[in-house]
């Protein structure tokens, strides 16, 4: 009895995984839209044979590339976390706080399903 209590059921981590997978599957999509973009951003159209504004276009569009640059870095990262938390769904340690070893809200991992840590524990790092 002690031990449910310290892991959530086989049903709350279907559950949690079919959230997960769900949010990998959008999250790979929007990574594609961001990587499209800025390869987009590379090709000599039409639009720079216009010299007006040119000085500033380039400079926007270096800062668009920059952006799409860190968006990408940011939407790898969070697919990653996003793929850890599905290991952990795996080996039945998925919603387990990493600093006070208690359970994480439900609520919490549906709307944050990486989470590694519980509301209190987040809340002792400031």
């Amino acid at each position: 009895m002690v031990e449910e209590m310290m892991r959530y059921s086989d049903a709350d981590l279907a559950e949690f995984k079919e959230i997960i997978l769900a949010k990998i599957e959008k999250a790979q999509t929007d990574l594609e839209l961001i990587k499209s973009a800025y390869m987009n951003d590379l090709n000599n159209g039409t639009d720079d044979t216009s010299p007006t504004f040119k000085a500033f276009e380039e400079g926007s569009e270096t800062m668009s590339k920059e952006a799409n640059s860190q968006l990408a870095i940011r939407q790898e990262k969070f697919i990653r976390d996003l793929k850890n938390a599905l290991f952990r769904v795996e080996n039945k340690t998925y919603g387990v706080c990493k600093v006070t070893g208690k359970l994480i809200g439900k609520e919490r991992l549906k709307i944050v399903p990486h989470a590694t840590m519980s509301i209190e524990a987040k809340n002792l790092q400031r």
